[in-house]
């Protein structure tokens, strides 16, 4: 059934700027070379280091790229950045733009780090990969300038996921703490491949059911949906979400993980973690960089302004 007349019509360009298209093991390679249609982006104010720093054990180093205010001293809070593709996509240089307007719209550091994607890595690599960035960033907070009580992770989509899989990680290991979680049309759940009853509205741009799979499947390295699938991998599968960080929580109406995201905003909150949850009806995967359209605007307002309450607080 066709969702097409419940798209906001603000948004729908996006739609032709970039078409849904089916991933597959073959057309892998060229899908990891379309560039995000964002718009162009001012580079002074913030400075950009970008650093290889020691990853997993036995695994290689790890790229992060870091953000900071320039000629500015801090202590200043931090995002630590996780970003989207499915799992098997995207790069952390694919959203400088986007990290060069937080940090000078919100004054803090960010740190996004550039995990190895699937399938040439399966779980548990991207996960570890992100939690050894976030302990090189908690072990230099101090030379960078950073408030180390006021660290928190972020990140879009499977991004998304890894930060909220990465805050269960954190603390159930207990070596430092996170302030927040923001989560950005998360994909937490790997269950929703094998609905029998998938919501009809959802999930038919950008990413779709198909391409659902194929990200969990080469995540995970086996077909999704089983038992026994690990929380660190989707975060959905965690039986306790008590002691989590503060989380915000934002989708879209027609985004395939509507319900997996609602789902998560009700237990957080039935776990007793402060959660903030929005749905914007008319949004699809990733409708939100659509420059000036209202319920664009929207959705990075009520973004914007969490992360400010979490980072200066």
């Amino acid at each position: 059934m066709s969702s097409r007349h419940l798209v906001d019509p603000e948004v729908a360009p996006l739609l032709d700027l970039w078409p849904t298209t089916t991933l597959t093991a073959e057309i892998l390679p060229l899908a990891r070379g379309r560039a995000i249609p964002l718009p162009p982006f001012e580079t002074s104010g913030v400075t950009l280091d970008r650093r290889d720093v020691p990853g997993p054990a036995g695994a290689p180093e790890i790229g992060l790229h870091i953000y900071r205010p320039e000629g500015g001293a801090g202590p200043y809070p931090a995002i630590y950045h996780i970003h989207g593709g499915g799992y098997v996509l995207g790069a952390a240089k694919d959203l400088e733009g986007v990290h060069r307007g937080l940090v000078g719209a919100l004054d803090c550091v960010l740190v996004s780090v550039d995990y190895r994607l699937a399938p040439e890595t399966i779980f548990p690599g991207a996960i570890e990969d992100c939690y050894a960035g976030l302990r090189w960033l908690f072990g230099a907070a101090d030379a960078l300038g950073v408030d180390a009580t006021r660290i928190g992770v972020m990140g879009e989509s499977a991004g998304g996921g890894l930060a909220a899989a990465l805050a269960l990680l954190v603390r159930d290991r207990g070596e430092f703490s996170l302030a927040f979680q923001h989560l950005i049309y998360p994909m937490i759940d790997d269950r929703t491949c094998v609905d029998n009853e998938p919501n009809p509205y959802v999930g038919e741009f950008i990413w779709h059911a198909a391409n659902n799979r194929f990200g969990w499947s080469s995540l995970l390295g086996h077909e999704p949906g089983i038992d026994g699938v690990s929380p660190y991998a989707a975060a959905a599968r965690a039986s306790d979400l008590a002691g989590l960080p503060p989380a915000f929580i934002s989708t879209g109406s027609l985004d395939l993980f509507l319900e997996e995201n609602m789902e998560y905003a009700r237990r957080l909150l039935r776990a007793g973690v402060p959660t903030e949850f929005h749905i914007y009806p008319g949004g699809f995967h990733a409708y939100d960089i659509v420059p000036n359209a209202r319920i664009s605007e929207a959705t990075r307002n009520a973004s914007h302004a969490a992360l400010r309450r979490f980072l200066h607080r």
